[in-house]
C-alpha cells in the first residue's frame, strides 16, 4: 500500500469514523490502494494518529458499500469496482437531486436566489482560474441552498449517503472539466426563479447522469475502475 499524499483531515467538523471512512475512501478511488490490495489497519492508524479500532469499523464501513472485502486469512482486501458500480451512483444521484431541485422550485425564496446567483458568479471565476478545490467548494454550496430549500430531509439524507461515495476531488475535476457546467447553474437558477419545477428538474438530472462520463475517465485513468465485460 503506497503511503497516501498530503495531510490526514481536519477532524473539527465530522465524527472520527466518519473522517477515517472518508480518508481511506478516498485512498481507494483515487487508486492509492490498487485493487486486490491488502489493507492493513496499523499503517493508516498511523498516518492518522488514532488506534486500530476506527479504522477496522472503517473498513467495515467500506465493506457495506462495496469497495472492501473480508476475506478468510487474509483480511480486508480492496474490492473491484466497475463502471456500472459508479454509473448507478450517478443515476441514483440524479433521481434524488432532480425531485429536490424539483420541490425547490416551488418553495424557494427570493434571498435564496441572489445567493445562488452570487454563488454562480464566483463559481465561474473560479473555474476560469482553475481553483478547482474553490470549484469543489462552491458547487457543493450552490447544490446545497437548492436542497435545503426543497425542504425534504429524508431525500437530502438519501441524497447525501449516495455522493459521499465519490471523494470531492472528483467532483471538483467533474465541475472544472464539463464544459456545460457554468449553462447548467444558470439555467437552473432562471428555472428556480421561474418557479418551472420541470425545468429544474430536467437540468439537475442532464447535469449529473452527463458527468458521469468525466468521472469515469478520471476514475480509470486511476485504476479504479474495471471495464464490464459480457459473458
Amino acid at each position: 500500500m503506497n503511503r497516501p499524499t498530503g495531510v490526514p483531515p481536519d477532524r473539527r467538523n465530522q465524527p472520527l469514523l466518519d473522517e477515517v471512512t472518508a480518508y481511506i475512501r478516498e485512498m481507494i478511488m483515487s487508486g492509492q490502494i490498487a485493487q486486490g490490495e491488502h489493507v492493513r489497519p496499523e499503517p493508516i492508524a498511523g498516518i492518522l494518529g488514532v488506534s486500530n479500532t476506527p479504522i477496522r469499523e472503517a473498513l467495515l464501513t467500506l465493506r457495506g458499500e462495496g469497495l472492501i472485502e473480508l476475506v478468510p486469512r487474509r483480511g480486508f482486501i480492496v474490492a473491484s469496482v466497475s463502471e456500472n458500480d459508479v454509473r448507478d451512483l450517478f443515476w441514483s444521484q440524479a433521481v434524488f437531486a432532480s425531485e429536490l431541485a424539483a420541490r425547490a422550485a416551488l418553495v424557494i425564496t427570493p434571498e435564496q436566489i441572489v445567493e445562488l446567483e452570487r454563488i454562480d458568479a464566483a463559481f465561474e471565476q473560479a473555474t476560469h482560474d482553475g481553483d478547482t478545490a474553490t470549484v469543489a467548494e462552491l458547487g457543493h454550496r450552490f447544490h446545497r441552498i437548492i436542497n435545503l430549500a426543497a425542504a425534504s430531509h429524508q431525500l437530502t439524507v438519501l441524497l447525501d449517503s449516495v455522493v459521499k461515495r465519490l471523494p470531492n476531488r472528483f467532483y471538483a475535476s467533474m465541475e472544472a472539466h464539463v464544459a456545460s457546467s457554468r449553462d447548467d447553474h444558470r439555467g437552473l437558477v432562471r428555472a428556480l426563479a421561474d418557479q418551472d419545477a420541470g425545468a429544474a428538474r430536467a437540468i439537475t438530472q442532464r447535469h449529473i447522469l452527463d458527468s458521469a462520463d468525466t468521472v469515469l475517465a478520471i476514475l480509470g485513468s486511476a485504476g479504479v475502475t474495471a471495464e464490464v465485460t459480457s459473458a
